[in-house]
């Protein structure tokens, strides 16, 4: 038996300003998306193109208040051909939420507060 990782959800307040930001961020497209039939609620999954991993945005109609994280001690981690590039991107968007320099990464937070992490290419 052997399993794949699919994807990864993450349910959000906006969902054209979260497509948004994960494009201008990340790079993220929309690949697909589905609609209930009684409009209850879109999903969007997000791809970079290089692998089948997606991310599954989740925007439910009747949610009012933004979405409590409790201590938001997950996080989703990306890596990056060009990190200095990525941190100049991240640091004029204004969304560095985290530094660790002597690891070599830093955080960035989403329009819901989701943290991800960033970081360069090993070699």
């Amino acid at each position: 038996m052997k399993f794949t990782i699919n994807h990864c959800n993450i349910n959000v307040f906006d969902l054209e300003r979260s497509i948004g930001f994960y494009k201008e961020a990340l790079g993220l497209i929309e690949a697909r998306r589905k609609e209930a039939q009684d409009g209850s609620f879109i999903l969007a999954f997000l791809s970079d193109e290089n692998t089948g991993f997606r991310l599954e945005l989740t925007w439910l109609k009747d949610k009012q208040e933004a979405y409590n994280l409790g201590d938001n001690e997950f996080h989703i981690a990306f890596v990056v051909d060009d990190y200095e590039a990525a941190y100049q991107l991240h640091k004029k968007m204004g969304c560095i939420c985290y530094e660790n320099t002597s690891m070599g990464l830093y955080f960035i937070e989403d329009p819901d507060g989701y943290w991800l992490e960033i970081l360069p290419t090993r070699r």
